[in-house]
């Protein structure tokens, strides 16, 4: 007999349940008896935490953001800082980038959001630890930062991504970077 889930191991189970349940068959197939089913667990167990699938569908993806998240790097050069990030969302987040556009074409267009409302604040303030440390170190001006242009490598990243479906090769990375970023700070 399996053991008995509790507290954070059983929601922890459900979200992962949830997220297989996302991966394997989409957003419009995603039924919480689905994740019933894949959890081991019985429906008010899933409905006393989350009452909708809207709802658990945002809180299985802040899951699995939370388990995939990333250090902030401080290598001592926006340059370096911008590639080691981009390298490690290139490495962890290329299939969670895809799942979270291909996958969720119709939670989108059902719930009115779109992938940054979901990804934006946290990839935000990573973003800004960089910049603003860039400006400290008298790298760059801030008159230079719109919001635009701090995005713009992680938005190239993610049209790469989702373009090939497949992590982005080293030298596209610095491409990004070298000839089409910097140069725009300058």
């Amino acid at each position: 007999m399996p053991e008995r889930r509790r507290g954070a191991a059983l929601e922890k189970a459900l979200l992962d349940a949830a997220w297989e349940e996302l991966t394997a068959n989409g957003y419009a197939r995603f039924t919480m008896d689905a994740v019933v089913q894949r959890a081991g667990t019985s429906p008010p167990v899933l409905y006393r935490r989350w009452s909708d699938r809207d709802e658990l569908v945002r809180a299985a993806i802040a899951h699995v953001l939370e388990q995939s998240r990333v250090e902030v790097p401080d290598t001592g050069s926006l340059r370096e800082d911008v590639l080691t990030l981009m390298r490690e969302i290139n490495t962890t987040r290329a299939r969670l980038v895809t799942v979270m556009s291909a996958h969720l074409a119709s939670y989108y267009q059902e719930t009115g959001t779109s992938p940054s409302d979901l990804l934006g604040a946290r990839h935000e303030k990573t973003a800004d630890v960089l910049f603003d440390r860039a400006v400290a170190r008298g790298e760059i001006t801030p008159e230079h930062l719109s919001e635009r242009i701090k995005s713009l490598p992680f938005d190239l990243l993610r049209h790469e991504i989702l373009v090939t479906f497949a992590p982005v090769p080293d030298r596209v990375l610095e491409e990004i970077v070298d000839t089409i970023f910097l140069p725009l700070l300058r």
